[in-house]
Order: C-alpha cells, then sequence, then structure tokens
C-alpha cells in the first residue's frame, strides 16, 4: 500500500509500530508491525518512507509491503482512511508525479501503457517511453523550431541594430530536417498504432482449403474444429497471440461460398465484415489445385480492401497446375513454409522496418494528431516563406507549430525564446 502526501509518515505511523531504537529513514527499508486499535499484531510488514521530491510523486511517499492475504491489506486501508488517508482516485498518483513536475505527460500515457502490455515488447516499448524516449525524439526537433523563432525575432525586433534579417534561403535550410523530423513520427504511429493496440489478421478463403488447420497452426493449439467436410466453420472463431512481440489477433473465418442454408449464409456474411475490419487479410487457396471463379473473386475483393497476403496451403500434395498469383506455400499439416508466413506478417505490417530503429516510434492517437498539427503549421511556414510573406506573419506559423509540440513535451514560456535569442546572437555584448 502507497501513501502519498504531507502527512504520509504521520498517517503510516497511526498504522505501524516501528522496533524501539528504529526510527523513519529516507529511502530505507524498516522492520515493522502492522497493529490494530488494541496494539495487536496483525501482520509484520516492510514499510519504506521517500521524502519529497525524490519519491514517484515527488511527495513524501510511504509504501507498505504486507504479506498477499487480501482480508490484510484491506485492513491496511481502511485504517489509513481512518486515520487521516483517503483512497486514491483512478491514476492520481501518476497524475500527482504530473503536476509536480516528475514526469511529462507521455511518460504519464507510458505508464498505463506498461499496465497494460501483455506482450513482452509492449512492455518493453512502454517502459522505454517511461524512461523519457518520446521527449528525447521530441528535444531536438523543439530545439531547432525554438533557435528559427529567436533567429526571427531577433531580426524583427533589433533591425535598427544593424542585426540582418535572416535570408528565405536560410529559413528554408532551416525548416526542411524539422519538417521531415516531425513528418517521421506522425508516419510512425501507423505502426506504433499496431504496437499499442494489436493487429487483427483475417483468414479467408473458400471452404476445405484449410483455414482451420492453418489458424490451428498458426496458434500452435487445436482451437478451430477441423474436418474434411466443406463449411464446417460456421462462425468467427479468433484468438490473440504474440508474433515478435506485436499482439495479433487471428480471426478464421467460414468458407466464402454461395451458402446453402441461412447459418452458413450468415457465417459467410460475417466472414465478409471481418475481411473488410481486418488490418491485414490472409488469403487461403489451395496450392494442390487450379484456381477457380470462387478464389478470383476473394483475392480480387483483398486486393480491393488493402493489405493482404496469398497462401497456398495443402504444399504437401503434389500441384496440380501453377498458380497465376504470387502466394507463399505452405503445409497446415506439416508446419512446412510456416516461419516465412510468420516473417511475411511482420514485414507486412512493418515490424522489420521499425527494428532498425526500434522504439523510434510513437503509440499514442493524442501525440499523434498533435504532431500532424505541428507538420501542418510547418508546411503552411515553408509556403509562407516561398511567397516572400512578411517575418512577422510567418511567426504566426512557428508559433502555431511550437504550441502542440508543447502539448506534448511541456510549456515553453517567452523567456525561453529570449534566452536563445540573446545566447545565440550575443544582442547587449
Amino acid at each position: 500500500m502507497r501513501i502519498s502526501g504531507d502527512s504520509a509518515r504521520h498517517v503510516a505511523s497511526k498504522l505501524l509500530r516501528l522496533p524501539d531504537d528504529a526510527e523513519w529513514v529516507a529511502r530505507h527499508a524498516t522492520l515493522a508491525e502492522l497493529v490494530d486499535d488494541e496494539g495487536a499484531i496483525v501482520d509484520q510488514v516492510v514499510a519504506t518512507w521517500f521524502a519529497a521530491p525524490r519519491s514517484y510523486t515527488a511527495e513524501d511517499v510511504v509504501e507498505i509491503a504486507c504479506h498477499g492475504a487480501p482480508v490484510v491489506l484491506r485492513f491496511c486501508v481502511e485504517q489509513a482512511c481512518r486515520h487521516g488517508a483517503r483512497l486514491a482516485e483512478p491514476g492520481e498518483f501518476t497524475l500527482r508525479a504530473f503536476v509536480h513536475g516528475r514526469i511529462d505527460l507521455p511518460q504519464a500515457e507510458a505508464v498505463r501503457d506498461l499496465i497494460d502490455a501483455t506482450t513482452l515488447y509492449q512492455a518493453r516499448v512502454a517502459a522505454r517511453q517511461v524512461e523519457g524516449s518520446v521527449a528525447r525524439l521530441l528535444t531536438p526537433l523543439k530545439s531547432q523550431l525554438l533557435e528559427l523563432i529567436a533567429l526571427l525575432e531577433a531580426g524583427i525586433d533589433f533591425a535598427e541594430d544593424d542585426i540582418s534579417v535572416a535570408p528565405a534561403s536560410e529559413i528554408l535550410r532551416r525548416l526542411a530536417p524539422l519538417t521531415a523530423g516531425v513528418e517521421r513520427l506522425v508516419h510512425s504511429f501507423s505502426y506504433g498504432r499496431l504496437v499499442h493496440d494489436g493487429v487483427s489478421l483475417a483468414i479467408v478463403g473458400r471452404p476445405n482449403v484449410g483455414k482451420s488447420s492453418l489458424f490451428n497452426r498458426m496458434l500452435e493449439q487445436d482451437r478451430a474444429i477441423v474436418t474434411d467436410i466443406p463449411g464446417t466453420t460456421r462462425d468467427l472463431v479468433s484468438e490473440t497471440v504474440s508474433l515478435a512481440g506485436v499482439p495479433i489477433r487471428f480471426v478464421d473465418t467460414a468458407g466464402i461460398r454461395a451458402g446453402s442454408d441461412l447459418v452458413e449464409s450468415l457465417g459467410i456474411e460475417r466472414s465478409l465484415q471481418a475481411m473488410a475490419d481486418a488490418d491485414l487479410t490472409l488469403v487461403v487457396i489451395d496450392g494442390s489445385t487450379p484456381l477457380i471463379a470462387g478464389d478470383e473473386e476473394i483475392l480480387r475483393r483483398a486486393a480491393a480492401q488493402g493489405r493482404h497476403i496469398v497462401v497456398a496451403n495443402k504444399a504437401d500434395l503434389p500441384k496440380v497446375a501453377t498458380t497465376p498469383v504470387t502466394a507463399i506455400p505452405v503445409s497446415a499439416a506439416t508446419g512446412e513454409g510456416l516461419d516465412h508466413l510468420r516473417q511475411a506478417v511482420l514485414n507486412a505490417i512493418g515490424h522489420a522496418a521499425q527494428a532498425e530503429h526500434e522504439f523510434a516510434f510513437i503509440t499514442s492517437l493524442r501525440q499523434e494528431q498533435l504532431l500532424a498539427e505541428c507538420a501542418g503549421a510547418l508546411r503552411s511556414a515553408r509556403l509562407a516563406v516561398e511567397e516572400h510573406i512578411p517575418h512577422e506573419m510567418l511567426l504566426l506559423d512557428l508559433y502555431a507549430a511550437l504550441h502542440p509540440l508543447d502539448a506534448v513535451t511541456g510549456k515553453t514560456t517567452a523567456d525561453d525564446i529570449l534566452n536563445r535569442i540573446f545566447s545565440t546572437f550575443c544582442i547587449g555584448k
């Protein structure tokens, strides 16, 4: 149990009995007794005091480590509330850490992501962001923007002091890498969203091409019923697994054909909807037989709806004809080609490309929208320079680009810009 606030030690002293010679020492674990109102021992605990500002919330914090019995933990919480504490609101400890400047907003968001992580890769990404990786990505970009603003402000405010106005070529030279860096982060969200939210992957095809068998193979468990009877799968069957740390929700669908009864027709309708909703589609064909009209129709739908991979199942059987489409040969029966298919899925969602710049991406929709706003303002600034708009008007676009960065990294004051002007141009020397 964690108690935060000016009275943290006072409240804790009402719950705990320290050894006779023990005193509260900051950042030092102390063996203590959790006692009731009569002084009877309820549990033996370890208490640690973190003195402000060297704590998670930057306030005085006492952490009490009880044994795991729920009744003991409940008693500890109830006693703390009786002696002046109150229950924390959802996320309040992290909110206090942000309010007191202990962490920034991206770090606060990453704490939540770390708690919600379902794969080790998600946890690693969130942990890096808790350490401030987003701020480290944005700090040099914000610094470049402030330097450009300082350059233009100096030219305007001190023109009579023979400080030259920055030429358009210099402004464009500074804008180019700044805009490219912000846009690169905006584009990185397409992969960051997949890491954060996971990927939906629909396995589609006509009946009896081995979709359910492939589904079971990818999951490495018998999740879907497999028979030789066409149309066995009547409804969507889904399961989430981790593929290189990315949560991927595999959806096995009913075979797509002209349904022979109402139930199968409903299943086919859901298959088409799952195909439309998926981030990626695996179109399974029978690699041992020629394509038929049903295969071609499914391939046409997949190509129209977006990213898809064609899988030629039954690679363990002799081929009757050459498949006229590029397909990955696999065998759900033997496992042949499954590693190649998994890598193709990762390549399709951009995992391989991002691996070269691990963690250099954003996972928050809020951050993506703010950075997109910043990129739009920077593009407007570039257009203003090309059209020879006065610098006073150009600065409006640059400040418009700075404001959304402030919303991500923290406020920039006028003093920050003034300091840069004086230090960069040595005005008043």
